[in-house]
């Protein structure tokens, strides 16, 4: 699955890329970040979306981790976790899936690269490491969005939460390299070329254009990686470099 990405980038830089899109918090300074974490965390990130009764496209901070629109407090933290990555295979045909409620509910997840981490012999932890397209420098994984109203926890008012999950499929020969071990290994996430990725956010998406965007397997050849030093960790590298750096381990391939 995903649930490590990189924005070296600003919130504001994703404006070129959609015409007559705006931002929804006027203030929006995200980024550049070396390392956004889904798990455990649901952080507020900026996403690209196309509400069907505004202007053709926003850019707001949603949380990474979907809370089903019908939920009335807060979902138990397991469950959420649970939301961080939506199957590609579940969205269209298992009709039980809260991803098929929401199939309509598209959106985008501008990044800079993603972390996968590989099991190798003999070393005690994963090997981290990053992979992007090399033909983009800002790419745009699809995702899905939910709109829960729940009471504010400090003020008890009612609010919206917007909040977004990460779509992944079957991993390519190289990612399936990568994402070697665990529950979900053998997983990406849908990287797509520009011309998917702006197609995810048309008015109308026909089943068979869908279907195309959510069976697209990039090639191998076409991302660019490298390992890279532990992520998930207070502790600053040694070298000083920030996390989307090279880091050479025992045993890399």
């Amino acid at each position: 699955m995903c649930y490590d990405v990189s924005f070296k980038a600003k919130a504001s830089d994703l404006l070129k890329d959609f015409s007559g899109s705006y931002m929804h918090e006027p203030d929006n300074n995200f980024g550049p970040v070396d390392h956004v974490q889904g798990v455990a965390v649901f952080p507020k990130y900026p996403i690209v979306f196309s509400p069907r009764e505004q202007p053709p496209f926003q850019i707001r901070k949603m949380e990474w981790g979907v809370i089903a629109y019908w939920e009335k407090e807060e979902p138990p933290f397991t469950r959420r976790n649970g939301m961080l990555n939506a199957r590609a295979e579940r969205i269209l045909d298992d009709q039980k899936s809260y991803w098929h409620k929401i199939r309509n509910r598209r959106c985008l997840i501008p990044v800079t690269g993603i972390f996968e981490h590989r099991r190798v012999t003999n070393l005690k932890n994963k090997v981290p490491y990053h992979v992007k397209p090399k033909d983009q420098d800002i790419f745009y994984l699809p995702g899905l969005y939910s709109v829960a109203k729940l009471p504010d926890k400090t003020t008890g008012e009612i609010v919206e939460r917007f909040t977004y999950t990460l779509i992944t499929r079957g991993a390519n020969d190289l990612m399936a390299l990568i994402h070697n071990d665990g529950e979900n290994a053998g997983r990406m996430p849908l990287f797509l070329p520009k011309t998917y990725s702006d197609a995810w956010l048309k008015d109308e998406l026909p089943d068979d254009e869908y279907r195309a965007i959510l069976g697209y397997e990039i090639p191998s050849e076409e991302l660019d990686y490298r390992t890279v030093y532990t992520i998930r960790s207070a502790k600053g590298r040694p070298d000083g470099m920030d996390k989307t750096a090279v880091w050479d381990w025992e045993n890399r391939f």
